[in-house]
């Protein structure tokens, strides 16, 4: 029987159809519970119905659902938490999993490194959190954050124009002044927890197969100087604009000019030579590690 895996985060919910032999990703929501809340300083009713509505949709696909959400739904006290789980349930007949930032992290290098060899930082952007882990066989070092791209774009929304005014250094100065970093280092950084491939594909920013290690949810890849030159270019030259018109998913859009500031940060940090960005969040470890 098919079963239906949805992450909810705070700006992007990711869903995956699993057959029991194969992950087939689906179309998403993307609804903003992180801006929203820090706007009106609790979830926004419009946004819970959104995404109750969005798993009675599903219903039609399986009934067999698995629920968890990270960053802001950790955050809740616990009257606001209560109440949200008690509607939810109410409302879906099913559980909604807050999933700790640890338990997050280990379940998304789980899938991120299921054919890797070499040492690798996996990076794990949100829009309230951050986790970073250096893999080697094993996690070695794993140092999470509570900022994501939405605290970005709150202090600079103008990169969510259709082109960027403030400064890409700036921006990166913003951030590693308050994300919690690695120390050790790794050639290879792989991006994950979120969109990374499909933003490379549909940005228009350089990307080449990826010859580094054989996985099919990690098929691209890009050089460090490559990625430095293109995301300076996606702040001045490309129009995002223009994206929005051609994709079915505008608004999620808005933080990607912050991502790629996060990115920069963490591999110039970790003195990254190459960039993977993959769209594997935790289902591979969900499904692996028995969480359902």
């Amino acid at each position: 029987m098919e079963k239906i895996i949805v992450e909810v985060g705070s700006t992007c919910t990711k869903v995956d159809k699993f057959n029991g032999k194969n992950i087939e990703k689906l179309e998403g929501k993307t609804i903003q519970f992180k801006k929203h809340y820090n706007e009106d300083k609790k979830l926004r009713e419009s946004d819970v119905n959104k995404l109750i509505e969005n798993i009675k949709e599903l219903k039609n696909i399986s009934k067999d659902i698995y629920v968890c959400g990270t960053s802001i739904f950790r955050t809740l006290n616990d009257l606001e938490k209560n109440r949200f789980l008690e509607k939810f349930k109410n409302e879906t007949g099913y559980n909604f999993n807050i999933i700790s930032q640890e338990r997050e992290n280990e379940l998304t290098v789980f899938g991120t490194t299921r054919f890797v060899q070499d040492k690798v930082c996996v990076f794990i952007g949100g829009g309230g959190s951050t986790e970073i882990s250096v893999y080697d066989n094993g996690i070695k070092e794993s140092v999470n954050s509570k900022i994501g791209v939405i605290d970005v774009m709150q202090k600079f929304p103008d990169l969510a124009e259709n082109f960027a005014t403030t400064n890409l250094e700036t921006v990166k100065t913003f951030i590693k002044e308050r994300l919690n970093l690695p120390k050790e280092k790794a050639d290879i950084l792989i991006l994950a927890g979120g969109g990374h491939e499909k933003f490379a594909r549909y940005s228009g920013i350089k990307y080449e197969e990826n010859t580094l290690y054989k996985d099919d949810a990690s098929s691209i890849m890009m050089d460090i100087e490559t990625r430095k030159s293109e995301t300076e270019r996606y702040y001045k030259s490309i129009s995002l604009d223009e994206i929005r018109t051609r994709v079915n998913d505008p608004d999620w859009w808005y933080a990607t000019r912050a991502m790629c500031a996060f990115v920069l940060v963490v591999a110039e940090e970790i003195g990254a030579k190459y960039i993977v960005p993959t769209n594997i969040a935790m289902v591979y470890g969900i499904l692996d590690k028995g969480d359902i």
